[in-house]
């Protein structure tokens, strides 16, 4: 069940959708909330976010596999040539998923334990080593490449998260990828590390609907 609390800052209705996602950004004010056992917690103020000709914005939905599926938050992450979104995705079991959009191309990743990888590469980069493109290694028996490996910065988020997302916070962040389409993707920071894994795949699988309208994009069929 969602839980409706007033902004702290402005007084505004902010929800809480799903009880293991701990922060929230108000859509009025832009201040970072932070749900604990005391109460809610002012974090700060989110930056605000840039212009950019993404078909998605808060509140599409979709459907991923047998399950239906909202936006319900975004990261945006940048470097020294460029950025790209992480959505957040909430499906109607309650479970998460991250769709990464750069470029036009659209990753769908599930966190899952690192330890689950059992690769001695990933252990490394884990330890504070870096990640080397082209490296190879194996995760559940498929291979993948080291596709990327970069210090990257967020510039700003948006809507419920599962961390505090503040404008400056900075990670290294590996990505990696299989012949077969499949993706992964670690993020370090400090003593801390996330491990994704998925997929590339294409918008329209998702039978997205509540798609942002953009001047001069036709919207596709499956989108009407």
């Amino acid at each position: 069940m969602a839980l409706h609390v007033p902004c702290p800052n402005c007084g505004a209705d902010v929800v809480f959708r799903s009880p293991a996602l701990p922060s929230r950004i108000c859509d009025h004010c832009q201040t970072m909330l932070v749900r604990t056992d005391a109460g809610i917690e002012m974090v700060g103020t989110a930056a605000v976010l840039p212009f950019d000709v993404s078909p998605i914005q808060m509140g599409t939905r979709g459907n991923l596999g047998a399950h239906g599926f909202e936006v319900i938050g975004r990261v945006r992450w940048g470097w020294t040539d460029g950025s790209w979104n992480e959505w957040l995705l909430l499906l109607d079991d309650m479970s998460t998923a991250w769709l990464g959009e750069a470029m036009g191309q659209f990753m769908l990743l599930r966190e899952r334990p690192l330890k689950d990888a059992r690769s001695p590469v990933l252990r490394a980069v884990t330890g504070g080593h870096d990640a080397i493109p082209g490296t190879a290694l194996e995760i559940d028996g498929e291979r993948f490449t080291v596709s990327d490996a970069r210090n990257v910065t967020c510039i700003a988020a948006e809507g419920e998260l599962p961390f505090k997302a503040p404008a400056g916070w900075t990670v290294y962040s590996v990505d990696l990828r299989s012949r077969d389409g499949a993706c992964a993707n670690l993020q370090r920071d400090g003593g801390e590390t996330d491990f994704y894994v998925g997929r590339y795949v294409e918008l329209g699988e998702l039978k997205p609907q509540n798609l942002r309208q953009i001047e001069g994009w036709a919207r596709p069929d499956y989108a009407a």
